[in-house]
């Protein structure tokens, strides 16, 4: 993600602040520009723009009025209360539960993170509007004793579990399945993944190298999930697969190899944008924004290995200097990196979703 700064004094602000530290004017992003932006808020309540060449008036996210859960504004003639965002959650768990607030700002934040780096890269993002049968929306439920609530994808809709916003319940859910790794943004790349394969490849000319990679997805998706969870992933699954989880089924491997190449995009563009150099010996490394422009399979490859292992190496030492666990705790074989280069050919070829009919 790029450094924002204060449109009125300049100040480096980060992506989830509604105030700037410097200058005190109110802050809200703005989806039409990627950018945050100060204001003035006037008598009536109209949110002027400071600084830039934004001219029209524009309103908080009504999320962000009733229950301060949002920092993205909404543009006077779009005519809609709520942002871009969140036009995208059609449910969110009943509020009458106190602790579900913090829960669904937290959801929220994550899936402004997630929209954010698919708008950068380009992607179509179809809500249900534009495709009734298969667009995109998510449903945020909290379990009942009568009824549990899953974490999956479904025809567009992705369902999130609240409970994943919670450190202590995902930490020990993370133990339990003896991952080395889970986050709620983590959540939302996967199941993004399979939202993509859908759009991008089910019915596209990326099938068949879909199969060459991944194999061949029409194998009974229940029968595989029973055989995972009875079995377990094969002893020798590092080798060709970036999680015992992608064991499972092609359709898993595909969506945990999309998240993984979210996180890479996000956190080498990160890196570029505040200019991160990490020397060592023979070598000085830059690193290069993926999404900044479309690269070949090659250059891709290439800095999987100049930029993303030499990064990824250095914030897991980092993370051990202050007593924390790698913040990337996997092991990139070239079966892996494989599949990363064709899911990086399918983003940037950026066929048009067709709507279902």
């Amino acid at each position: 993600m790029k450094i924002f700064n204060c449109s009125h004094c300049g100040r480096v602000t980060f992506f989830e602040n509604v105030q700037c530290e410097g200058c005190l004017k109110p802050l809200g992003f703005v989806p039409e520009h990627q950018q945050m932006w100060a204001f003035d808020v006037q008598a009536d309540q109209r949110w002027l723009p400071v600084g830039g060449n934004l001219t029209e008036d524009y309103a908080p996210c009504q999320n962000y009025r009733q229950n301060q859960v949002c920092n993205w504004m909404v543009a006077a003639g779009d005519g809609q209360p709520l942002c871009r965002s969140c036009r995208y959650t059609e449910m969110i768990p009943s509020l009458s539960a106190p602790a579900h607030i913090h829960l669904w700002f937290l959801l929220e934040s994550a899936k402004r993170r997630l929209i954010y780096a698919l708008t950068e890269l380009g992607l179509p993002l179809p809500d249900r509007a534009a495709d009734p049968e298969r667009g995109l929306v998510f449903h945020f439920l909290a379990e009942t004793p009568d009824e549990p609530a899953l974490t999956g994808h479904d025809s567009g809709l992705i369902t999130i579990n609240v409970d994943e916003a919670d450190d202590a319940t995902r930490e020990a859910r993370r133990a339990q399945m003896h991952e080395p790794y889970r986050t709620l943004l983590g959540h939302f790349r996967h199941e993004i993944g399979h939202f993509y394969w859908t759009h991008l490849v089910e019915q596209t000319n990326w099938l068949m190298p879909f199969r060459a990679v991944f194999g061949d997805e029409t194998e009974e998706y229940s029968q595989a999930m029973d055989r995972y969870y009875a079995q377990g992933a094969p002893a020798d699954w590092p080798k060709s697969f970036i999680s015992e989880y992608a064991t499972m089924h092609p359709w898993e491997d595909w969506a945990e190899t999309w998240a993984h190449y979210l996180h890479i995009v996000d956190a080498l563009d990160t890196a570029h944008h505040w200019g991160v150099h990490l020397g060592g010996r023979n070598r000085s490394v830059a690193a290069r924004s993926v999404q900044a422009e479309p690269v070949s399979d090659a250059v891709f490859r290439h800095v999987l290995v100049r930029d993303w292992l030499p990064l990824s190496q250095f914030l897991n030492s980092m993370n051990r200097s202050l007593g924390q666990k790698d913040s990337y705790p996997f092991v990139l074989p070239d079966a892996v990196i494989n599949k990363l280069a064709l899911i990086h050919q399918v983003v940037h070829a950026k066929p048009l979703i067709v709507a279902s009919h």
